[in-house]
């Protein structure tokens, strides 16, 4: 049974950076494309940047372009999101996400299974 599991989270200072990890456990393949998304209190997951399979290719979210960036390790079937520059605006709980299919997607409903999250709180 594949699960997804987010690391590296916590508080962080505007102006900063982060580093979060999402570990696709028990994936004994890698033809999936991945995804970050992030939830704000009273708004809805926002898509934040998606990897294909091989890693070749990326979608940046409007919110995340010229900041944060994503990248994989498929050896070690995890995903990476590095955060810099961080708001204020970007305190959310942040969620790892595997598709169906291989390219990177922004759409939600494009992605199958999903981790359980880790919160980011930027501080002004």
């Amino acid at each position: 049974q594949v699960q997804l599991v987010e690391s590296g989270g916590g508080s962080v200072e505007a102006g900063g950076s982060l580093r979060l990890s999402c570990l696709a456990s028990g994936r004994t393949d890698r033809r999936y494309a991945m995804a970050w998304f992030r939830q704000s209190p009273g708004k809805e997951r926002e898509f934040v940047a998606a990897i294909g399979w091989s890693g070749a290719s990326t979608r940046i979210g409007d919110a995340a372009k010229g900041r944060f960036s994503v990248s994989r390790d498929t050896g070690k079937n995890t995903i990476f999101l590095h955060m810099s520059s961080v708001t204020p605006e970007d305190t959310a709980i942040y969620y790892c996400a595997e598709a169906f299919g291989g390219s990177p997607s922004a759409a939600f409903f494009d992605y199958t299974l999903w981790g359980p999250g880790v919160q980011v709180p930027v501080s002004s």
